[in-house]
């Protein structure tokens, strides 16, 4: 039971101020002995707790992800968890969705994007995707309408104008690109939405696993260009919908 629900309950007559108190004593937080599950991130934030998959045990994602469950959130977002650990919480009667190229999994109910506006998500090449999905994945599970265009990068750079109406009518464009990383600059010169720049750890020899597209994101000399760090996906996908966020989205 979240906040909010109590609150309501006390409200309605349902729910006595002092069983109210009992429920609220554990409602900042929980303590698992292995994690301290933050349970007023969803009103702090807007979203429940992400779970960063990696280096956790499965019994231990399983014990987070039902924690946060048990206190009424929809989902749990999982990133960059091994697919053995997705299968893990299969076998214990926790219901997901896992794609394993991003190594995404979404615990508990389908996620259902809400509103007509929506985050583009670009890809320079088809070797960007693993990190374009883990964007795309966490804007979706957070509740944000996605549209894909991938493998549109600027050594066939019509392939990108002949999907420009789609860049254009986005409320936030995820531009993800390795080599040189020029895609975020030739899209944040064509729209008026912010553009969240992805360096990737694609790229031959001296693009020192990344590095030189995030160095040439971070140069950009296009208007409205951010950047996050080396293939975080999930980071840009979070602010993507953040943006989409603002104001509401359209109905």
């Amino acid at each position: 039971m979240d906040t909010r629900e109590i609150l309501r309950r006390v409200a309605s007559g349902e729910m006595s101020p002092e069983a109210a108190l009992a429920a609220l004593k554990t409602q900042p937080f929980e303590d698992l002995g292995y994690a301290k599950v933050d349970h007023h991130r969803s009103i702090r934030q807007g979203a429940t707790e992400v779970i960063y998959g990696a280096g956790k045990m499965p019994e231990e994602i399983l014990g987070i992800a039902r924690a946060i469950l048990e206190k009424g959130a929809e989902r749990v977002l999982i990133t960059r968890m091994e697919p053995g650990s997705a299968a893990y919480l299969r076998d214990n009667g926790l219901p997901i969705i896992y794609d394993g190229r991003s190594r995404i999994g979404i615990a508990g109910s389908p996620p259902a994007p809400r509103g007509k506006s929506y985050v583009a998500v670009v890809t320079g090449g088809t070797s960007d995707i693993p990190v374009a999905e883990e964007a795309a994945l966490t804007a979706e599970a957070l509740g944000s309408r996605v549209e894909r265009l991938y493998d549109v990068g600027v050594s066939g750079l019509h392939r990108l104008l002949a999907r420009l109406d789609l860049l254009v009518g986005a409320k936030a464009i995820v531009a993800i690109a390795g080599m040189e990383g020029a895609l975020a600059s030739v899209v944040g010169g064509l729209v008026e939405s912010p553009v969240i720049a992805v360096p990737t750890s694609v790229g031959y020899g001296g693009n020192f696993g990344g590095l030189s597209a995030l160095l040439s994101m971070l140069n950009s000399c296009a208007s409205g260009v951010s950047v996050v760090n080396i293939d975080n996906g999930f980071g840009a996908g979070y602010l993507a919908h953040m943006i989409n966020q603002i104001g509401g989205t359209e109905t």
